[in-house]
């Protein structure tokens, strides 16, 4: 993942300007900042879910935006507010159920479907059970199995099942969004420890979170009273990693509704 000079502006300002990221296969890059500071929407237009109008990028050796369909072919949403919630409704194994058939229908290859169904069928659980064992979720811990509705899920377990469900479509790009939201202690480490062990399979991983843990490729976000809405400039940090300019809450808002979430 590559970007250089890369921003996105909406009717109201710029959500982020001026990203620079250079990142192998294989890395965890943290996107980090104050809720409201141009974090998602970075995080969608990485993965070709948001046109950026500035700039250049390339996930996976595609250019952005250029190739937006191409890239939401290799890359998968985790939980993201508003583009991937869980139906609080449904139960586990539904979940895991209608994804895998989403799978098999969207982006199987033509060919697998002359395969026997009951070798699909087969195919299609073996790709459920590894998501489910890459994101360290076991169903069987969980109070009425895979019955269990999302709604009675912890935190830390619905985060699992939604990096499982990405997980389900091999991706090679995995964009998680709030990843340290509502976790303290031991699950946030648990769930840093996950995505590096998710990285080190060679997935590279995009996660959004107010605090990075430290040993990660970052790109650092901050808002400011005086965004453009109010007249003034987008504040900017940099460090090694990356430089980022963002605006207020609203601006990145205006932006995800003019572009679109799909």
């Amino acid at each position: 993942m590559v970007a250089e000079n890369f921003g996105l502006k909406g009717p109201r300002g710029w959500a982020f300007r001026g990203v620079a990221v250079d990142a192998p296969p294989g890395s965890l890059v943290t996107i980090e900042g104050p809720s409201g500071s141009g974090r998602t929407c970075l995080l969608l237009a990485l993965t070709g879910r948001m046109r950026a109008g500035e700039g250049h990028a390339e996930v996976g050796g595609l250019p952005l935006p250029r190739k937006m369909a191409a890239v939401r072919r290799i890359s998968a949403l985790g939980p993201v507010p508003g583009v991937s919630d869980l139906d609080p409704a449904l139960t586990v194994a539904e979940h895991l159920r209608e994804r895998a058939l989403l799978q098999r229908r969207f982006d199987g290859s033509p060919l697998a479907f002359l395969r026997p169904r009951a070798e699909r069928t087969a195919a299609s659980r073996a790709r459920v059970r590894a998501a489910l064992d890459t994101a360290g979720l076991d169903l069987e811990t969980l109070p009425k199995a895979g019955r269990t509705s999302v709604r009675d899920l912890e935190r830390l377990e619905a985060l699992r099942l939604s990096i499982a469900l990405a997980l389900i479509g091999e991706p090679r790009l995995l964009a998680v969004d709030d990843t340290d939201l509502k976790l303290a202690g031991t699950d946030r480490a648990e769930v840093w420890a996950l995505l590096r062990s998710i990285a080190g399979r060679g997935t590279t991983v995009l996660a959004v979170c107010s605090e990075s843990p430290g040993d990660t490729l970052t790109i650092r976000t901050t808002g400011t009273a005086d965004g453009p809405a109010a007249g003034g400039r987008p504040a900017a940090t940099a460090d090694a990693a990356a430089t980022t300019k963002t605006d207020t809450e609203k601006g990145a808002a205006d932006a995800l509704a003019e572009t679109g979430r799909a």
